[in-house]
């Protein structure tokens, strides 16, 4: 016996989950001397950024545009110019699939010189920023034209559309109307702050991309390769199943679990939603809501610390302030509504009915952790390098592969040596899930390199003036008033996030109305950390992707539920309005994103009056509390949940001094309380709704 049954069942699972992606990506699998090129390629790309975080020392801007270079080079290798056949005769290239056309090939070739002609001539570049000749406006262009071009294959349209109309208006902002008009730039400037500095295209976003975010995306696919999101599936029903709600609350561990190491709300969706959906549905959620519940936990996978769908990092490199600073500032917000979440699937089983999994059902908590114990090592190590030694985020995640590389390349021949297995077999099993790895995290970042350049040209259009004219917009729109502003942005950010990447849509949010928000708020006489309002745009812009007619998680999880997509959506906005009420919170309280607070007492204490906050909003939308709420208890609920968020404003009102505001979470524990005698009397009598 050379592999053990169950592991061919995981290397199944995890082939038709490739494959069933690569046909929802419309992915080219080309045959032939083909099939190897792209996967060489990215496995090329692996090996050239571990390099950079061990040995190999380059320039930053060599960096980001070799990183650039290898994401052009995958992307026009794979994605065929159109998603959908084409049958007419001379244009079926358009559409191919199962070879990779020439004319493809030419144009990686051609992406990949435009991406690293500034490497290329790196002194002459330099040193005519402002003044480009008529070759660095020529290379300027085509680098954009292919940007877009690329953008528009792995992202759709929208990206290349909004760097479009920004690009359109940097040239015909004189002929716009008074109020939006803006004074213009030459060619000659945009092309030397888009394509020739580190402002546009190759600026911060992009060398966050290339020096931390790949590690740490190669780390996460690495984990997945050997097992470790079925593991963490496994263990969460181990310990949750067999209790009310149990698939839904292990739904919500798994995704947590998963998104600590995943920062994609549609791989999370794919990943533990293949097997927590079908449990949900088996002990009697609806098919909406078992679909909407996993895209709640799976988009709240993106707000979880360390990797926070890449966001994390560039925030630090935006705010100027360490990668730890914004994890703590997260922490908070992140863990309340998970607890939050996992508050509400119980209350969905209890207005339902429901009950747990039988025990000889589920895996046996014991058995489960010992045989996955080997897949914490190195998330305790990457820990550990964080927050011990505080080493660079770059270089944790790269001790962190290496250890996971050696815990991948041992676990299958000791299985082998205790079973009596075929060591030789077991030892290229291993071999091949190192590679599958390190080729499957390159191909994972293409999406976000692509994102991060393309958002590269929005923000130096901002910087060369439009700025401080969009701050302005935005002022008369919302009358200064910061509430409104608010309103304002996290509007925009669902429609833009719609039709972008949550990084993207955070990186072109943030640059737009992160500022405006902080000086609005001055004009207030309020004052707002640029840390809470960068946060405040990266929380709604995650909060798109269940938000419909788009909502991709959404369109996932109803796949995986045979539910209808958009009433999915709809439910799974309904859950996770928790979530977005934190953010209006943390930008008036302070205290939620720990701002001066080092004691850990008083952030316990924090993090259990918003936990007690959230969990009493969720259950005034959800109607439940311990049975269905009555119209008079809906306000006291809410009035709890304003007290524990904003102690501070409604120990003003009672006239207490900001240093005694916590006096007022005793207050809000009594409302709670009052609500829960209320409602006692009545659970007894109360019949839980039909599925």
């Amino acid at each position: 016996m050379s592999v053990p049954p169950a592991d061919l069942d995981t290397a199944d699972q995890n082939l038709a989950q490739r494959l069933k992606e690569e046909e929802e990506l419309g992915l080219r699998r080309p045959q032939g001397w083909q099939r190897g090129l792209v996967p060489a390629i990215a496995l090329t790309w692996s090996a050239f950024q571990l390099s950079l975080a061990s040995w190999l020392l380059l320039d930053s801007t060599y960096i980001r545009a070799i990183h650039l270079a290898f994401a052009f080079a995958i992307v026009f290798l794979s994605y065929p110019t159109l998603r959908r056949t084409v049958r007419i005769p001379g244009l079926r290239w358009l559409g191919e699939k199962r070879r990779i056309p020439w004319i493809d090939m030419a144009l990686a070739g051609a992406a990949v010189v435009a991406a690293v002609y500034i490497a290329w001539d790196y002194e002459g570049v330099s040193a005519r920023i402002g003044i480009p000749n008529a070759r660095d406006i020529v290379f300027g262009i085509v680098l954009v034209v292919f940007l877009l071009e690329a953008a528009r294959r792995v992202l759709g349209p929208a990206m290349p559309i909004i760097a479009g109309t920004f690009t359109l208006y940097a040239f015909f902002g004189p002929y716009m109307p008074d109020v939006i008009a803006f004074k213009g730039v030459s060619l000659d400037r945009y092309v030397s702050q888009i394509s020739m500095s580190t402002e546009g295209i190759y600026g911060i976003p992009l060398d966050v991309s290339a020096t931390i975010v790949f590690l740490f995306v190669l780390f996460g696919s690495m984990l997945e390769k050997a097992g470790a999101g079925r593991f963490f599936i496994d263990l969460a029903m181990s310990l949750l199943g067999r209790y009310k709600g149990g698939p839904a609350k292990a739904a919500v561990m798994s995704s947590g679990l998963t998104g600590l190491v995943s920062g994609s709300s549609i791989a999370n969706v794919v990943t533990t939603g293949t097997f927590t959906i079908p449990l949900m549905k088996k002990v009697g959620y609806p098919p909406t809501k078992a679909a909407a519940i996993e895209v709640a936990a799976s988009t709240d996978g993106q707000i979880m610390p360390p990797i926070m769908g890449a966001a994390a990092f560039i925030i630090a490199e935006y705010v100027n302030v360490s990668y730890l600073e914004v994890v703590k500032a997260a922490a908070i917000p992140a863990f309340a509504s998970y607890a939050t979440l996992f508050y509400l699937t119980h209350i969905e089983a209890s207005k339902l009915g429901l009950k747990g999994l039988p025990k000889a059902d589920l895996p046996r908590f014991r058995q489960t952790l010992v045989s996955g114990l080997h897949y914490l090592i190195p998330l305790l190590v990457l820990l550990y390098e964080l927050i011990i030694p505080r080493h660079s985020p770059d270089l944790a995640a790269f001790r962190a592969i290496l250890v996971l590389a050696g815990v991948m390349l041992l676990q299958h021949p000791v299985r082998a040596w205790r079973t009596g297995g075929d060591m030789a077999a077991a030892l290229r099993r291993s071999g091949t899930e190192i590679l599958d790895g390190l080729i499957s995290g390159a191909r994972n970042m293409v999406s976000v390199a692509v994102a991060t350049a393309a958002a590269g040209i929005i923000v130096g259009v901002v910087t060369m003036g439009l700025g401080g004219l969009i701050t302005d917009v935005i002022d008369t729109l919302s009358r200064g008033n910061i509430y409104l502003m608010l309103a304002i942005t996290a509007f925009a950010s669902l429609i833009m996030g719609m039709g972008l990447p949550t990084t993207a849509t955070y990186i072109v949010m943030a640059a737009l109305t992160a500022p405006a928000i902080v000086q609005i708020a001055e004009w207030n006489g309020l004052f707002v950390p640029i840390i809470a309002a960068h946060l405040f745009c990266f929380y709604f812009g995650i909060l798109a992707d269940d938000t419909p007619p788009v909502g991709l998680a959404a369109y996932a999880a109803a796949a995986i539920a045979k539910s209808p997509p958009i009433p999915t959506g709809l439910q799974g906005f309904m859950y996770d309005i928790r979530t977005a009420i934190l953010p209006f919170m943390f930008i008036l309280n302070h205290d939620l994103i720990l701002w001066g607070i080092n004691s850990w007492p008083q952030g316990l204490m924090i993090f259990a009056a918003t936990c007690i906050g959230a969990f009493a909003f969720a259950s005034a939308t959800q109607g439940w509390f311990i049975t269905w709420n009555r119209w008079y208890e809906v306000p006291l609920l809410l009035l709890v949940t304003l007290i524990m968020m904003r102690p501070d404003w409604t120990s003003s009102l009672v006239g207490l001094p900001h240093e005694e505001r916590y006096w007022m979470y005793l207050v809000g524990l009594a409302v709670w309380g009052l609500v829960y005698l209320l409602q006692k009397p009545r659970v007894a009598r109360t019949a839980p709704s039909p599925a």
